[in-house]
Order: structure tokens, then sequence, then C-alpha cells
């Protein structure tokens, strides 16, 4: 069963999120994980939502997942990412 991990984000940083976002994939790639969209928010059609930004990355598994977030290369990445944009990260199975 794949998962994938949904971040949805808003960037405080244009130049550090470019930085992050330029080292993102050396991580994705020993995890096997694939990045299937990233894109700005058009409408909300109904309720709420806070960011203006989503990524969606597909891994084989949530081991693969779980492995990648957990990471040194990926953790070495978060206080860049921090200090570039707001972020809930999600996982989810299908």
């Amino acid at each position: 069963m794949s998962a994938c991990v949904i971040g949805h984000i808003t960037v405080k940083d244009e130049e550090k999120w470019a930085q992050y976002r330029a080292q993102v994939p050396g991580t994705l790639a020993p995890w096997g994980a694939e990045l299937l969209f990233r894109g700005q928010l058009a409408a909300v059609l109904d309720g709420q939502h806070r960011h203006s930004d989503t990524v969606v990355i597909r891994f084989p598994d949530q081991a693969a997942a779980d492995g990648w977030h957990a990471s040194p290369a990926y953790q070495a990445l978060i206080p860049l990412r921090r200090e570039a944009a707001n972020l809930d990260l999600l996982t989810f199975n299908d």
C-alpha cells in the first residue's frame, strides 16, 4: 500500500523557501518517492483552509515515508524549512 505525504504550506521567506525546495529532491530519491503535485490554492469551495500552497509526494509505503522524514538528510533541512514557511505535513495511505 503506497503512502502520500501532503504538505500544506504558507511561505514566510521566498529566498529560504527556494533554498529548501532545491535540497528536498535529494532527500526523496533514496526512498523511491515521486513528486505528484505542487500548486497554489485557487479557491476554498467549502470550509476553511489556512495555507496557500500544497505539495503531494508518493512513497512506496508508509515505512518509506516515515524513513524519509526521520532520515538525517531530511532532518537537517527542517530548521531551514521552519524559517522559510509554516507547514502542516501529513501522511495518507491508499
